[in-house]
């Protein structure tokens, strides 16, 4: 079983990378940009039980997603899963929030996820097989002040997901959109909230393990998961 993560470094993607690993053996192509970081979740994956193939990419870059894939389909064939996790967060309020800037989070965390999918994803039709998985937000579902740049991202995002199942529903594809609140990751060091007011990475990563554990008969379209005790 080949499974693709992207944002794999840390997070939520180390945790998806390394439940993978643990669940199904797995062998895991791990996408982000700081090699260094991918070494250490490769090691991880190794101890689970899994295969890892570290592949360094900054996937706003096409020439390389596209060398990216051509590595992961000549290493292990195509992805029977793709997990589209890369993401950057950048508080900005609109009067301070740059056309750059704007750009960069619609970049990262929405284009970044059409490219690596429209890349895979010709040879998971022809197989007629396969579970794509877009990683979302409750800013996918409601807005949050200072958030223009990831909201707008995130909302396309969704909207991305939902267009690409109605497109392949009939061929074998499967798709997931996966809405976390916040999760215990780096993107929320220096809060000064306590870690029980976070979901933990890896409470994520077993749900989305287990979406794709239903039967070919069944997909879980999208899935909402927040802290207990509500949004931080």
């Amino acid at each position: 079983m080949v499974v693709v993560v992207t944002g794999a470094s840390q997070g939520i993607g180390r945790a998806i990378a390394e439940a993978f690993a643990e669940r199904d053996d797995a062998q895991v192509a791990l996408v982000a940009r700081t090699e260094e970081k991918l070494d250490a979740v490769a090691d991880a994956c190794r101890g689970h039980g899994g295969e890892a193939l570290v592949v360094p990419t900054d996937v706003t870059d096409d020439a390389a997603v596209a060398e990216m894939a051509a590595t992961v389909r000549d290493v292990w064939d195509v992805p029977d899963v793709l997990v589209n996790n890369a993401g950057a967060f950048t508080y900005a309020p609109l009067d301070e929030l740059t056309l750059d800037g704007f750009r960069d989070q619609i970049d990262v965390n929405l284009t970044s996820a059409f490219s690596v999918t429209q890349t895979f994803l010709p040879a998971m039709r022809e197989r007629a097989q396969g579970h794509l998985f877009f990683m979302g937000s409750v800013a996918s579902l409601m807005a949050y002040p200072g958030n223009a740049g990831y909201c707008a991202a995130k909302h396309g995002l969704r909207g991305l997901a939902r267009v690409v199942r109605e497109e392949t529903k009939d061929e074998g594809i499967r798709v997931t959109t996966v809405l976390p609140g916040a999760t215990d990751t780096p993107t929320w060091d220096g809060v000064d909230l306590p870690a029980e007011r976070f979901m933990p990475p890896e409470d994520v990563a077993a749900a989305v393990v287990d979406a794709y554990h239903l039967s070919d008969r069944t997909v879980l379209e999208e899935l909402l998961l927040r802290p207990q005790e509500g949004d931080v």
